[in-house]
């Protein structure tokens, strides 16, 4: 294991490999106001409670600054990501146009995001396709981190509410009582899990947003025990699936499926802020580990993280998802920014 210096070192390298290279493809491209580049944002606040200079947050404005103008081209779910950003900049820099435009947007969400029949938000996407009906486990992420962190910081407990609805709902919806872990969507019309794929990366989603949720609304809001519970028999799950090299198969029931880097560094992130806010015990240090040693590996001397499933939409059989190519992407350096970072603050290591 590396040592905790090793650590911030590995974070900065994954950092500056976001940020340092203007590129248009995709996976990799900052420059766009979608889920892609807001979880990329997401993870360059978490990287700034790590190294706590001005230099991070000073990129974060100035990326607000230059894709702003894209901000009201469409309300869907998946572009709600970079918003989770703006309550940490109103603070920072006591900017009002942060607080208006997340408030705007919250309310937004409130009143007029679409929904299914049970409450849950709808999964809408910037791309033209529609997923009537649909609940992804990557709404979690994507839009119900944001709302918990605007309710902190407005201490308006109408966000606060709604965050633990959603949260609540979609563990209902999406986990398997017989495993513990999460199906990838659930389709309310059909009332089925459509492919029924124990997706990883849609895991660790819910166990990293979910415990940060927690942490944002928990003085706001009455809290679900049931929510606990739910996380803690997810969390069990995980461990059940993860491999001997510390990592999890790209669906993690299915052992000749591909290890894959992203959906293995959010789970090691979320039992780490698991055991942060309490919902985990200190037995979980050990998989944590062994995740992490896997993820580091994946890193390449420039900051690039290896072994990143491509966008993987709810697919059509649990086969399909093995076809899905890799690729480095921003959510995948994302997720390993976070998960450095947490582990170098837990001091998750041998020097510890």
């Amino acid at each position: 294991m590396k040592g905790i210096n090793e650590l911030k070192e590995l974070a900065e390298r994954v950092y500056h490999r976001m940020i340092d290279k203007t590129v248009n493809d995709w996976g990799m491209n900052m420059e766009s106001w979608d889920w892609v580049p807001g979880v990329g944002v997401i993870s360059i606040l978490a990287y700034d409670r790590l190294v706590g200079n001005q230099e991070t947050i000073e990129y974060l404005q100035q990326w607000t600054e230059r894709n702003k103008h894209l901000i009201e081209q469409v309300n869907v779910i998946n572009s709600m990501a970079p918003y989770a950003i703006f309550p940490e900049l109103y603070r920072i820099s006591g900017d009002q146009w942060y607080l208006d435009q997340a408030t705007k947007i919250g309310d937004w969400m409130l009143t007029d995001a679409p929904r299914t029949r049970e409450g849950a938000f709808e999964h809408t996407v910037t791309e033209n396709v529609n997923f009537s009906e649909q609940v992804w486990a990557d709404t979690l992420f994507m839009a119900v981190l944001f709302l918990a962190r605007l309710a902190r910081l407005t201490g308006e407990s109408k966000y606060a509410k709604e965050a633990e609805f959603q949260l609540l709902v979609h563990l209902r919806l999406l986990q398997d009582p017989q495993t513990g872990v999460l199906f990838h969507g659930w389709n309310c019309e059909e009332g089925n899990h459509m492919s029924s794929a124990r997706w990883t990366r849609a895991n660790a989603w819910v166990v990293l947003a979910s415990a940060w949720i927690a942490e944002e609304i928990s003085s706001l809001t009455p809290f679900a025990e049931e929510i606990v519970d739910r996380y803690r028999l997810l969390a069990s799950g995980l461990r059940h699936y993860q491999g001997e090299d510390g990592m999890w198969n790209t669906v993690m029931d299915q052992p000749g499926f591909y290890t894959e880097t992203s959906g293995s560094a959010g789970i090691a992130a979320g039992w780490l802020a698991g055991i942060r806010i309490g919902w985990l015990d200190g037995s979980y240090e050990e998989a944590v580990n062994q995740a992490l040693q896997g993820v580091m590996e994946r890193i390449e001397p420039d900051g690039t993280v290896q072994g990143v499933s491509g966008g993987t939409p709810v697919m059509p059989n649990i086969l399909a998802y093995e076809e899905i190519p890799c690729y480095p992407t921003l959510y995948g350096q994302g997720l390993t920014l976070i998960l450095l970072s947490l582990a170098h603050q837990s001091n998750l290591s041998q020097g510890k």
